[in-house]
């Protein structure tokens, strides 16, 4: 019987700087620059010499717009597959409201939280790393309503999304949207794209213009077909019948009568969390229309 050759084990190279293979090109072999040391040091000041993902006055440059759009989609998307989060439940409504405000703010800030927290303990943003996160409440990152609704997630010890806004007057996140899902956004548009592309429901209280553009956005979306048919809950029928006279819209022909079966109303934060479920957002299909 040939007997067994027993093979060493390779050496194995020590811990430390990578191992780079050696060129045959040495500092030796590269003369001098003409005129000395320091001669070149206009051209080494120079913008255009800069690297560029180092140069930030071109990076801010208007020519660089279409780049910086794609950096506040990709940073944000990848920070939110990390978390597993594959749908939300949209939170809007004033930035004016706190639980020490008038009877009426207080009323709906309190109701935003107990929905944030109803939502976040039976939708799915409980859910461990290695499955997918549903319903995790996503607001604006701000005050008012939309730190009522992180601070219900919060209360019910679950992440939520504040996708902040850069504004000409101070704007700070408030401090119950997770850290790492927690962002600042320059554009707009973004912002708005993110708001709805991983949506599974839109939960609107009181608000003002901010809240008014963001509801009618999303309802123009499931209009044309656009988004899937996302459940849109607007909270206190008295409040919103007040101030949008969708009637008179139907009236003077410029939106349908089906166009008022886009969204529902709701009383009471349980009866909010309801109108989701009845709409579909614990449905596998609605879930598998975002991608993570």
């Amino acid at each position: 019987m040939a007997r067994k050759t027993t093979k060493k084990p390779a050496a194995r190279k020590p811990a430390g700087k990578p191992h780079h293979i050696a060129g045959t090109l040495t500092a030796a072999d590269i003369p001098q620059l003409a005129g000395g040391k320091g001669a070149n040091k206009a051209n080494m000041l120079s913008p255009s010499y800069r690297l560029a993902a180092m140069d930030q006055d071109w990076l801010l440059s208007d020519s660089m717009r279409g780049v910086r759009f794609m950096l506040e989609y990709a940073k944000v998307e990848e920070a939110l597959d990390r978390w597993g989060v594959r749908s939300t439940i949209v939170v809007f409504g004033s930035a004016r409201f706190s639980p020490t405000g008038t009877p009426a703010h207080q009323r709906w800030y309190n109701a935003a939280r107990e929905f944030g927290r109803i939502a976040s303990l039976e939708g799915g943003a409980l859910l461990s790393e290695r499955s997918p996160r549903d319903n995790v409440i996503a607001t604006g990152g701000g005050p008012g309503i939309m730190e009522a609704a992180n601070r219900g997630a919060h209360d019910a010890g679950a992440p939520s999304i504040g996708y902040n806004i850069t504004l000409p007057m101070e704007q700070e996140p408030n401090a119950y949207s997770t850290p790492d899902l927690t962002f600042r956004f320059h554009y707009f548009a973004m912002r708005k794209m993110h708001f709805a592309m991983r949506a599974n429901a839109l939960v609107v209280f009181p608000g003002g213009l901010g809240t008014f553009d963001e509801l009618f956005e999303l309802l123009a979306l499931r209009q044309t077909g656009k988004s899937p048919p996302i459940p849109i809950v607007l909270y206190d029928r008295k409040f919103w019948e007040e101030v949008i006279n969708f009637d008179a819209l139907v009236k003077h022909g410029v939106i349908g009568k089906v166009d008022e079966t886009l969204f529902t109303y709701a009383e009471t934060p349980e009866q909010a969390w309801q109108q989701c479920v009845d709409g579909g957002v614990m449905t596998r299909w609605l879930q598998e229309q975002h991608t993570t």
